[in-house]
């Protein structure tokens, strides 16, 4: 008989239980695949966004440019017809960053020879003031020649994105001075091209088309891409428009990158940032080069083929800005400096003063120096989110805020038909006042049927009017507010509620708050803001975060008790 082994059968759990068993895994699995993606979602958003971009949406090699071709010839010299007006703007330059102010930028070795010889051989506004401590409302003040919370533009637009990104780094970073994001505000927001500057608004580049001029801009814009707000809906005839950040791809084997990670400013820059221009609301293509010299060498092709006619040029560069990107070439002369961002940084100057060098260069070989203007100023003072601690120097403060490194800024012009070389200017100007200089200057029509705020320098250059252009001068964004007034300055704010009162005559770089020990001249400031702030506009869209600055540390260095900060409200 042939033996049978019994066999042992276990009891079968229910094929209902296994599957609940395998599904709880799944879950645990996915549950800690999304804490680990949550934990690093700045890391992979950083990351992958980028890489998302270039595959869904890359971006065309370059195409040139078709600038309009002015007359073949001239119907009368140069110095016979109105001057050609040239406006150079650069971006988060601070004062310390030109060495007509210090003898040498970055660290002290810098020279800026190009920059510097507009004010030898023309004015240094050695007070000269931007509209504002952070870009777009300055912009908006200079091409309408009036403060733009005049119209409502008083915050700067910026993407939804970037408010995502800070309220993520301080979920994870819990800094000691949060910022305030109302995230539900931000969604509302129009999208950032939405915001910008009111067709209604006449910019100085309509004033100088009706005078007959020819108009052209290049660069960065900030003011708005849709419903009417291009440039080329705003008086301008061509626009070469920055639609991208890079100055060339992060990978490109002629660039040097300096980055800070920590920062969110940074990585919101990083992570969306693409390598591109359009050309009158053409297709979007990538530029021909490092970002400043591809705008240069377009400026040059702008003069060239408007030479017989008066033009008016309004250069835009991104330069300093970050993303820090240098040539190789240019970080390579500087293999002195030893700390990498400011090295990429001194480079980044050096490209600018390049810049400027070559137009100067062309306006003289075509013969047009003598009677063209030219005016140069920032933005803004330098950003302390780069982390370098000099770029304001001597002033307290940064971009973002009206302490002095935040508003006082390079500032010079050139017309040598009419300004003595190495003329100074001690009273302040401010950006309000370019639009009157220009259209004075080019004899165009100034809108009579609102309110404008700047004057002509001009008379004031040229010792035909022995006064100054400004007792006051005025700035706003949301509750930080300011006034210079008869050399005496009071900067405000709600957070935190405090008033920090300066006599700049006596101490420029703001060390001194006298707020506490001259409360009468507090008071008369205060009544002047107050005033003013009555005929300003509500703002056109709300403010929808408020974050720290500290005034005397950059923002790689930790708060410490006693530290001074006031919030920028945007």
């Amino acid at each position: 008989m042939t033996n049978i082994k019994p066999i042992s059968i276990m009891p079968q759990e229910p094929v209902g239980k296994r599957y609940m068993k395998k599904l709880l895994v799944v879950v645990v699995v996915l549950g800690l695949a999304g804490a680990a993606a949550w934990q690093y979602r700045i890391e992979l958003l950083v990351w992958g966004a980028p890489k998302i971009r270039q595959v869904l949406s890359p971006i065309p090699e370059n195409v040139p440019t078709q600038w309009t071709q002015g007359p073949a010839e001239a119907s009368v010299p140069p110095d016979q017809r109105p001057p050609n007006i040239v406006l150079i703007l650069t971006d988060d330059m601070g004062f310390n960053d030109v060495s007509l102010y210090n003898g040498g930028a970055a660290d002290g070795s810098v020279m800026t020879p190009h920059i510097d010889s507009i004010a030898q051989q023309g004015v240094t506004f050695a007070n000269g003031y931007a509209a504002n401590a952070v870009c777009a409302p300055s912009r908006a003040t200079i091409l309408t020649g009036r403060y733009s919370t005049r119209f409502g533009f008083e915050f700067t637009p910026f993407p939804r994105v970037g408010a995502t990104i800070f309220s993520w780094m301080q979920d994870i970073n819990q800094p000691t001075l949060p910022a305030y994001i109302d995230m539900a505000g931000v969604d509302a927001l129009p999208d950032m091209a939405d915001l910008g500057l009111p067709t209604e608004e006449i910019t100085i580049a309509e004033v100088l088309k009706e005078a007959g001029y020819y108009t052209a801009h290049i660069g960065k814009w900030h003011l708005g891409s849709t419903n009417g707000m291009r440039p080329e809906d705003q008086g301008f005839d061509d626009s070469l428009y920055m639609s991208g950040v890079l100055y060339q791809p992060e990978d490109h084997p002629d660039v040097v990158n300096a980055k800070r990670e920590e920062d969110a400013i940074e990585r919101m820059v990083w992570t969306f940032a693409d390598y591109s221009a359009q050309f009158n609301s053409g297709p979007v293509f990538q530029p021909d080069g490092y970002l400043t010299d591809y705008y240069t060498n377009e400026a040059l092709k702008v003069i060239e083929n408007n030479q017989n006619q008066p033009f008016f040029l309004y250069l835009a560069h991104w330069g300093i800005h970050n993303p820090l990107q240098a040539t190789r070439a240019d970080y390579d002369e500087f293999a002195h400096i030893e700390d990498h961002h400011l090295r990429v940084y001194a480079a980044m100057i050096r490209s600018v003063d390049r810049s400027v060098g070559l137009i100067t260069a062309k306006l003289e070989e075509l013969g047009l120096s003598d009677n063209t203007l030219i005016l140069m100023t920032s933005d803004n003072g330098g950003a302390g989110y780069i982390q370098l601690p000099d770029v304001n120097k001597p002033y307290r403060g940064w971009k973002l805020t009206h302490f002095e490194g935040g508003t006082h800024v390079p500032f010079m012009a050139k017309w040598p038909v009419k300004i003595q070389p190495g003329t100074t200017m001690d009273a302040p100007v401010h950006h309000i006042d370019l639009f009157h200089t220009i259209a004075a200057a080019a004899a165009g029509e100034i809108p009579t049927d609102r309110k404008l705020d700047g004057v002509d320098l001009m008379p004031y250059v040229t010792g035909e009017n022995p006064g100054i252009p400004h007792e006051t001068l005025f700035w706003r964004e949301g509750h930080q507010q300011s006034v210079l007034h008869n050399g005496w300055k009071l900067i405000r704010a709600d957070q935190p509620d405090k008033r920090w009162l300066f006599n700049l005559a006596a101490d420029p770089t703001e060390r001194n708050n006298l707020a506490a020990s001259h409360q009468g001249r507090l008071e008369e400031l205060e009544s002047l803001l107050e005033a003013h702030n009555a005929e300003q506009a509500e703002p056109m869209w709300p403010s929808v975060m408020n974050s720290p600055q500290l005034i005397d540390k950059h923002g790689g260095q930790p708060y410490e008790e006693g530290d001074e900060y006031i919030y920028w409200p945007n």
